[in-house]
């Protein structure tokens, strides 16, 4: 009787065999679209906020750029590196280069503002959110030594 060991598996294996057998593949990394016509120079990220909070950050906006729904978030698009130096309040999450992760479709188009750009301004976006949300701006939080 021969005895033959097992290659080990890896967790990512195992993941990997578990979603094949049940037929689940994983998601595709989804990507909020500039509209057509529109134009980007500063390059796009977006933010997302629950859908309930969405709604009273509008009418604190001085502009309000393109804005993408899902079933649960709004996602506003601001221009590349607007996380720089900043730490946004929760619940929101900041996405780099507009790319949604963990959707089963890719948000639709909710608001599109007049004008060629589509971006909301991030710092008011980012103050009402901290305003919001009752978090202290990154620039007015003591430093600690």
């Amino acid at each position: 009787m021969s005895t033959l060991a097992s290659p080990a598996l890896s967790l990512n294996t195992l993941v990997r065999l578990k979603r094949s057998g049940l037929g689940i593949a994983p998601r595709a990394p989804r990507r909020l679209v500039v509209p057509d016509g529109m134009t980007a120079p500063l390059g796009c990220d977006a933010v997302a906020v629950p859908a309930d909070l969405g709604v009273l950050l509008v009418p604190r906006l001085p502009r309000v750029g393109c804005i993408y729904a899902d079933s649960s978030h709004w996602w506003w698009l601001v221009p590349s590196d607007s996380d720089y130096a900043l730490e946004w309040p929760a619940p929101s999450r900041y996405a780099t280069g507009a790319i949604v992760p963990d959707t089963p479709r890719t948000p639709h188009l909710f608001h599109r503002p007049d004008g060629t750009l589509p971006y909301t301004p991030p710092i008011p976006l980012y103050l009402a959110l901290c305003r919001l949300t009752g978090t202290a701006p990154a620039w007015s939080r003591p430093i600690s030594a």
